[in-house]
């Protein structure tokens, strides 16, 4: 289903947005607002697995991008704008950045973390200067000027409140790192379905997918979420969540297991992969349906693990909650969105928006660039941490 970028005034323009994960490249095209197509590129684990390191990966994405474009007919002459996924850079706000230097930088050499986002940048800034080379070569009208990309929303925007960031062990304090694209999005989108003009409320967002992270918003600002990639927070289809310091030590000690294997565990071969061999919560809640009752405990915990998050969060604002939002792909179970509700209600309305809006929210932010509404930041990989 085609989905419309809700906008107080019609969009114009065209733009492309890119969201690289572990796996695939999702790819979305807008014009004056409209989703044209939102797909995802799957790549072969074969060919992926053969590169050393996660970023040798962006001339082979980037080239598949820019074919699977020119098979949809989408040339040099379409596009106005490219979004991409923000990376792993810091320090930073939230907001709209343009892809720089310093940016390609950090995110190349991932000196603030590894991930596949990482990538989305990079290729989207290389598509930027290819549209730029060719119309400037072939005399093509640039209706809005030159092509740029830009990142939205990065995920460690660090607005948390100092007695949030402080952790038992000083050479460890709690960091952010969340989802935040789509959180960001589902509150706009929350906000928008209400009758609100501006982002005045406080809301608990709890992210559903392979990773999960629980964000609490205020006034536009997350003030307080867990580290979905570092291994803090609920377990996860593939992930392993907060874990018991002492047992975890052990296991790093005990011969067995190498540095990247102990990683491996935590994240990617943790919750359901682990017990289960599967990241698919559909076939596990099938399973206990059918009476699996190692399915049934698994599922239950699942949702208790994610409101016990949910509820944690509501003390940092005295429970002044005015809505708890569920997202992600999780939030279209009835049951274990029906679960979380039960044991979460008392904070505040629960309120479900399934599914992963990403490439859309890229969208809305290219359109408030084209239209001159948002103000432009320029990292700086050397600046203080804000």
């Amino acid at each position: 289903m085609k989905k419309t970028v809700s906008m107080p005034e019609a969009p114009k323009g065209r733009v492309l947005a890119i969201d690289t994960g572990s796996t695939s490249t999702k790819v979305g095209y807008f014009v004056d607002g409209k989703s044209i197509f939102e797909e995802n590129i799957k790549h072969d684990a074969d060919t992926l697995a053969s590169f050393r390191h996660v970023m040798d990966e962006d001339a082979l994405r980037r080239d598949q991008v820019g074919e699977f474009l020119r098979g949809r007919n989408i040339h040099s002459k379409d596009i106005d704008i490219v979004m991409a996924r923000a990376g792993l850079f810091a320090p930073v706000r939230t907001g709209i950045y343009l892809v720089n230097r310093d940016m390609r930088d950090v995110l190349m050499t991932c000196r603030d973390g590894t991930h596949a986002c990482n990538l989305s940048a990079i290729i989207a800034d290389d598509i930027a200067h290819h549209i730029n080379y060719v119309r400037h070569k072939y005399d093509i009208p640039a209706p809005f000027g030159p092509c740029y990309a830009y990142v939205a929303d990065p995920p460690m925007a660090d607005e948390m409140l100092p007695e949030c960031r402080l952790g038992g062990i000083p050479e460890l304090p709690r960091r952010a790192f969340f989802h935040a694209l789509n959180s960001r999005a589902t509150v706009r989108k929350y906000l928008r379905d209400n009758g609100h003009y501006k982002n005045d409320i406080t809301a608990i967002v709890a992210h559903m997918g392979g990773g999960i992270t629980i964000t609490l918003h205020r006034n536009g600002e997350v003030i307080d979420t867990n580290n979905g990639l570092g291994g803090d927070g609920p377990f996860t289809p593939e992930r392993a969540g907060s874990c018991p310091a002492f047992q975890l030590i052990d296991m790093c000690y005990s011969g067995e297991y190498t540095k990247e294997q102990i990683k491996k565990k935590i994240l990617g071969k943790g919750g359901a992969m682990a017990y289960f061999g599967t990241n698919d919560l559909r076939e596990i809640e099938r399973r206990a349906g059918e009476g699996d009752r190692d399915c049934e405990v698994f599922i239950n915990a699942f949702s208790l693990n994610v409101a016990k998050y949910i509820a944690s969060l509501a003390t940092t604002v005295d429970g002044k909650v005015d809505v708890i939002l569920l997202t992600g792909g999780t939030a279209a179970s009835d049951r274990i969105c029906g679960d979380i509700a039960r044991r979460v209600g008392f904070v505040a309305p629960v309120v479900r928006y399934p599914g992963e809006h990403e490439l859309a929210s890229l969208a809305e932010n290219g359109y408030n660039i084209l239209s001159g509404k948002v103000e432009i930041r320029h990292y700086d990989k050397n600046a203080e941490k804000p």
